[in-house]
């Protein structure tokens, strides 16, 4: 569908007034409201789930249902097109106490959630999972609900931008390709692929389910939503848990992005001093300096030739992105060690095949390996780019790259590089503005390098009756899952009571 005509028949948000049954779903319309309008928001409110079945292992396993939702694509417009949401639902297994629904989100955007419930319990087995019936959900575009197609050829747009303009050039061309085909494939569901609407089908799952407040578990982006949804439904929140979170003002497609600079670098300073203090089994140097060096010579040979790693081809755009995904958790620095040395082979001519979690990483990314993985990254692409327009002018990025290399070596590329964003149209609704009083826990660590630390203590200042949960000096996206008895007895005790700590805390691991 051409850009011109997405915005064709969207009501002007800001100039209309919040009327009847349409305000409960933080949408806006002129009065008066039409019948039809409002008889089709009666069907969405009176819809009947049909639960049975997951069909899936992991949900049957623990006695989960599922249902689909029938929600509309445009709220706006909720006589129009729908669309379908896939929900589970683990009932309280202490239902003597149950105390609500907890819905989840694990990020990404566009990270399935179906079988979060169950992660979830098995990632903290202590927290008081079971006085809550545990709600699940694929958000609208991805996995069993009705999910977006691009139809790319590779498994990720995040890459790097490339040694010098020549390769910039390229990855402006891959870029601008991605977006192209998502606005080729578009049956005009795009638009509104938008946490807005995401936090509208959360507060209709609500409405169905009976229930008069949600509580919350988002990680990552999930945070973000879930900071949303307090801003559009401030009245329908109780308690929230927001682990590794976004700061409201700095989310979108470029200022996030390029906060995970400064952590990544220092990430990998951290890796190359647990590598180099392990020098006879990785051979990749004694000091700091050394595996650095090692990591910036891959880099430079990528650039002049990619680099053969079995059946992949991996040259500069993508060598920062392999290191990326093993970058998320110290717990991984063994692996990570082991796929810098595979690749320093490589490069020599010295190996033949991958290790078999190499070869994961690489297809992850180089190769569109199955259709549900395409589509979480496409659907991802849809989120950002639809929530939050980008700088359009490619020499933006470029300058940012080159201002970046003096601190940013290694990922300044990678995250000052241009994204499909820059050949999106622009968002069908504002971006949202957080900024409320709604008492939420948030769980940070300070050496998170894909959430920054600075993002975590944005939230908590735009969130201003909330409390900051401090991981200390633990290198990990996603603090939850790291052992720590100062952590799990803070939100132990918030999900359970709805007690905050009194004050913010810092935590270490155990």
């Amino acid at each position: 569908m051409a850009i011109a005509n997405w915005r064709g028949g969207v009501p002007v948000l800001a100039a209309v007034v919040l009327i009847g049954s349409v305000a409960g779903f933080g949408i806006a319309r002129t009065a008066p409201t039409d019948p039809p309008v409002v008889a089709a928001l009666d069907r969405l409110v009176d819809q009947r789930l049909e639960w049975g079945s997951c069909e899936s292992d992991l949900l049957d396993g623990v006695g989960a249902h599922c249902a689909n939702m029938t929600v509309p694509l445009d709220y706006s417009e909720p006589q129009g097109r729908t669309i379908s949401v896939a929900i589970s639902r683990v009932q309280a297994t202490d239902p003597s106490h149950r105390r609500g629904i907890l819905l989840s989100n694990p990020g990404g955007p566009g990270g399935r959630g179906l079988d979060l419930p169950v992660r979830l319990g098995r990632a903290a087995p202590s927290y008081p999972w079971g006085l809550y019936d545990l709600i699940g959900f694929d958000p609208r575009g991805v996995g069993r609900s009705t999910p977006i197609h691009c139809g790319w050829s590779i498994g990720d747009s995040f890459q790097s931008a490339g040694a010098d303009p020549a390769g910039f050039g390229e990855s402006v061309s891959t870029q601008a390709d991605l977006a192209a085909r998502c606005l080729a494939a578009d049956s005009g569901m795009l638009p509104h692929i938008t946490t807005r609407n995401t936090a509208r089908d959360i507060d209709l799952i609500r409405r169905l389910l009976g229930e008069e407040r949600i509580n919350y578990f988002g990680m990552s982006y999930g945070t973000y939503l879930g900071a949303v949804y307090t801003q559009m439904f401030p009245e329908r929140t109780d308690r929230m848990v927001l682990d590794s979170a976004v700061d409201p003002a700095r989310y979108g497609p470029d200022v996030m992005i390029q906060d995970q600079g400064p952590p990544l670098e220092e990430a990998l300073d951290a890796l190359a001093d647990w590598t180099a203090a392990r020098a006879d089994r990785y051979r990749l140097g004694t000091t700091r300096t050394d595996v650095r060096a090692v990591v910036s010579g891959l880099i430079e040979q990528a650039a002049r030739q990619p680099i053969r790693v079995g059946a992949y081809d991996v040259d500069e755009h993508w060598l920062p992105s392999v290191l990326f995904g093993y970058l998320h958790d110290s717990r991984r620095f063994d692996d990570a060690a082991n796929a810098v040395r595979q690749l320093a082979d490589a490069a020599a001519g010295q190996l033949a095949e991958p290790s078999a979690d190499l070869e994961q990483a690489l297809s992850g990314l180089l190769t569109a390996t199955t259709d549900d993985a395409v589509a979480s990254v496409e659907s991802s692409t849809a989120v950002v780019c639809g929530d939050v327009s980008a700088p359009r002018d490619p020499a933006w990025y470029w300058r940012n790259v080159e201002a970046s290399l003096a601190d940013q070596p290694i990922f300044g590329p990678l995250v000052n590089n241009i994204s499909p964003c820059a050949f999106w149209p622009e968002p069908v609704e504002p971006h949202t503005d957080v900024h409320n009083g709604t008492p939420v826990l948030i769980v940070q660590a300070t050496g998170d390098p894909v959430a920054a630390y600075r993002e975590g203590v944005g939230l908590h200042r735009t969130m201003t009756a909330s409390r900051l949960v401090t991981l200390q000096d633990v290198i990990v996206h996603g603090a939850f899952t790291v052992p720590s008895s100062c952590v799990s007895q803070a939100v132990e005790t918030y999900l359970r009571d709805g007690a905050l700590p009194a004050t913010d805390l810092t935590c270490h691991a155990d």
